[in-house]
């Protein structure tokens, strides 16, 4: 997880000092990419790290989806953050904003990998992790293991986060294309609305968490789904409206619909494998959909407005993305039962 740290962090931080095309002209998007390419190999290893760390340190199973609802937390926590530098920056730098005050957030990480390094080198490995230790069942190739012994968890596992990355990355990236070209909002306002739904998800995604707890991870995760999936249409109805209110009010209540998966969603994949192959399971799992569910959504949502010119559609989508992480998760092995702490392979 240092490891991690260290690679999102830095590359980061080197993300704000890429030079400008007028510099060294293709070189500089050649930069970017690579460091955006190192940026996603680090967050892809700083998830799975995370939330099992939480996890396995939660003192019972009652309160286990409550704890790794807390790593999610951080998504939205450095949303807000983000775009609140934005927000501030671009007001201190003005004219001046594309020359240097964008690069100012990016340098300002290093601040986090400091506070990040500080907190990670006083925590002990979970008791869970010990025990495999122990027994000496450490596994030395573990992503080639868990692809051979559990491969069907790892594919339910994307499958069921489609439903979920798909209306995320819509949410959150395309909503500024589709407000300011189609509703005819200002990026000022559309960026007040995301601060204001980042915040409101502080709170809905430990509650969501909570509720898996009490109700049952899959039944949370499949009510959100079910939801999200029909709230689409109500979604962009009400902002075609282009009333401000509204607009407000679809962004908070499509975010909650979306925390009613995302909270639940670390502790529902986490227990979905065997403690030794828990990381490299969970972690290709999740991020496995981000490549062929959310990475693609925004090109796919610009592409069906194209075609279309109807945020209806985009509404469509986003249901039958749905009705897959539905069938997924259905199907996916319950907790229920099974010891949390030993191998069942």
């Amino acid at each position: 997880m240092i490891a991690t740290l260290l690679l999102t962090g830095l590359s980061t931080f080197l993300v704000g000092c890429v030079p400008t095309y007028e510099q060294i002209g293709v070189w500089g998007a050649v930069l970017l990419v690579a460091l955006r390419f190192i940026q996603g190999i680090g967050v892809g290893g700083e998830w799975g790290g995370s939330v099992l760390l939480s996890m396995e340190w939660a003192r019972t199973s009652k309160n286990r989806g409550l704890i790794a609802a807390w790593p999610q937390f951080g998504g939205p926590a450095g949303f807000f953050l983000a775009n609140l530098a934005i927000l501030a920056f671009s007001q201190m730098s003005g004219d001046q904003f594309l020359s240097w005050g964008w690069r100012v957030p990016f340098w300002l990480s290093l601040v986090m990998v400091g506070i990040g390094l500080w907190i990670r080198l006083g925590i002990l490995e979970t008791p869970v992790f010990r025990q495999v230790i122990a027994d000496e069942r450490v596994a030395h190739a573990p992503v080639v293991e868990v692809l051979k012994r559990q491969p069907k968890e790892i594919i339910l596992v994307a499958l069921a986060r489609t439903g979920q990355m798909v209306p995320a990355f819509v949410y959150a990236a395309f909503f500024f294309t589709y407000g300011m070209k189609v509703v005819g909002a200002s990026r000022d306002f559309l960026l007040v609305v995301m601060l204001i739904a980042s915040f409101f998800s502080l709170f809905t995604i430990p509650f969501s968490g909570y509720l898996s707890d009490r109700l049952g991870r899959k039944n949370v995760y499949i009510f959100g789904a079910v939801a999200t999936g029909l709230f689409a249409f109500a979604y962009y109805a009400l902002l075609d409206t282009a009333v401000p209110g509204l607009i407000l009010l679809a962004t908070m209540v499509a975010y909650f619909f979306h925390d009613l998966m995302w909270g639940p969603l670390a502790a529902l994949t986490a227990e979905c494998f065997t403690p030794r192959l828990r990381y490299s399971g969970a972690s290709i799992g999740f991020q496995l959909a981000a490549v062929f569910a959310g990475g693609p959504a925004p090109l796919i949502a610009t592409a069906l407005l194209a075609a279309t010119g109807s945020g209806q559609v985009i509404a469509l989508y986003i249901f039958g993305c749905a009705i897959v992480s539905i069938a997924a998760t259905a199907y996916l092995p319950s907790s229920r039962g099974r010891d949390f702490e030993r191998d069942h392979l």
